[in-house]
């Protein structure tokens, strides 16, 4: 039995939670002895809908075991990987080795996603049933990396998932209007000498896909939103009634294109970082909750593939082990939100997209899925972190919040600070 006394939850209150074996039996304030939390917030584990964990195939970047290291760093209890792997997750047999690779890990809750095509290819539907009744049970397919950009393709997958009760997570990017592009589109892009990546690109895609899922009725959920005209036309979206979810990412939050000017690779990402203006509308999108979660896109790279020229390197960040930091800043710090609002965007909300069981909530008789968050400390971002690689656009930046424990179905994956095995 392990007693956590004196934590601090979502809803203000100070209290204990009680765990025996795997599950929470209570939470209320005991006379049994345990570990000291004076100060500390205790939330359910974050869950990220969109990671990328490289494995397999890319083992040089990142593998299930180092990602779900880094991501018990950053409090999360469950992970979803992306498809975008070698061989491509577009099979039965790729997503149970992937799962089994979580498994083996044990240090949070690994769910593979299956791709919508055949090899991202775009243009024949990989094996979504079998995906979804395998012992991976995906549901969650993304070409992610890839637009789905036929529409009738998109049409097509839209009705499968609706008869499997899963999701299609849809990478927003008309790749006709983006090919060879950079950074943002606009007067810096002209400024700098790189080729522009248009607003209309996302948002064109995103309105096509919410009619289409509203045809069909199925689910559709939006990846890395990154403009004011994005959060506008999910909005509207909502506001019809369609079955819409959209995510934004830390860096989107709180980075933007300025920072190209120093031609620093690290901040190469794909959709690229845009305007203030952007950000601002991103940021009010989340709090207001047109953004349903934030996903980290965590997309770590080699060193080979992000030390070298801007127009060579490969796009993409790492995010896992300071989303949580983002988080507080945009909505606790700010002023703008609460700990209700962030529990929602960062554990409940993730895991209900997902149809992920036993995560996102902190109560008697589920899972012991749970961070214990310190957010009156204040770290300095390095490089250097759990992931195999350190494309880490915070580096040398100051954030508030630390997770000091996260406890994966009763048991630490991390404590004081330090990863199992890590």
């Amino acid at each position: 039995m392990q007693v956590f006394k004196g934590v601090l939850l979502a809803s203000g209150e100070t209290t204990d939670i009680t765990v025996e074996g795997s599950q929470v039996t209570k939470v209320g304030k005991t006379t049994e002895s345990g570990l000291d939390c004076p100060g500390l917030m205790a939330l359910p584990g974050f869950v990220d809908l969109h990671t990328h964990l490289r494995q397999p195939g890319y083992e040089a970047s990142e593998t299930v075991l180092s990602g779900s290291r880094s991501g018990a760093a950053g409090g999360y209890t469950a992970l979803f990987a992306m498809a975008n792997s070698d061989p491509v997750a577009d099979t039965a047999s790729v997503v149970e080795q992937v799962m089994k690779l979580g498994e083996e890990a044990g240090l949070l809750e690994v769910r593979p996603i299956g791709a919508v095509t055949k090899g991202l290819a775009g243009t024949e539907l990989s094996a979504l049933g079998l995906m979804a009744n395998s012992k991976a049970k995906v549901k969650v397919f993304s070409d992610d990396g890839h637009c789905v950009h036929d529409p009738l393709v998109m049409q097509r997958a839209l009705t499968y998932v609706k008869g499997l009760g899963a999701v299609i997570a849809q990478h927003a990017q008309e790749p006709r209007l983006t090919e060879g592009s950079q950074m943002n589109s606009g007067e810096l892009s002209t400024e700098l000498g790189l080729k522009g990546w248009p607003s209309v690109a996302e948002e064109s895609i995103i309105a096509r896909d919410a009619l289409l899922a509203e045809q069909v009725g199925a689910r559709l959920h939006i990846c890395h939103l990154t403009t004011a005209g994005a959060v506008d036309v999910v909005r509207w979206a909502k506001a019809r009634g369609i079955q819409i979810t959209a995510e934004v990412t830390p860096h989107h939050l709180m980075l933007t294109e300025d920072l190209v000017r120093s031609y620093d690779p690290v901040y190469k990402v794909n959709p690229p970082l845009r305007r203030t203006e952007d950000t601002l509308a991103l940021r009010e999108g989340l709090i207001d909750g047109t953004i349903d979660i934030i996903g980290t896109d965590h997309a770590p790279h080699s060193s080979e593939k992000k030390d070298c020229e801007w127009e060579q390197a490969a796009f993409g960040m790492v995010g896992l082990e300071h989303a949580a930091s983002v988080a507080q800043e945009v909505l606790i710090e700010s002023g703008a939100s609460d700990w209700k609002r962030f529990t929602e965007v960062m554990s409940s909300k993730p895991a209900e997209i997902g149809s992920l069981e036993g995560h996102g909530t902190i109560a008697e008789g589920q899972p012991a899925n749970l961070v214990l968050l310190d957010p009156a400390a204040s770290r300095t971002v390095t490089a250097v972190t759990h992931s195999l690689s350190h494309n880490n656009p915070f580096a040398g930046r100051e954030l508030k919040g630390r997770v000091v424990h996260t406890v994966f179905r009763g048991k630490f994956s991390v404590k004081d600070g330090k990863v199992k095995n890590a």
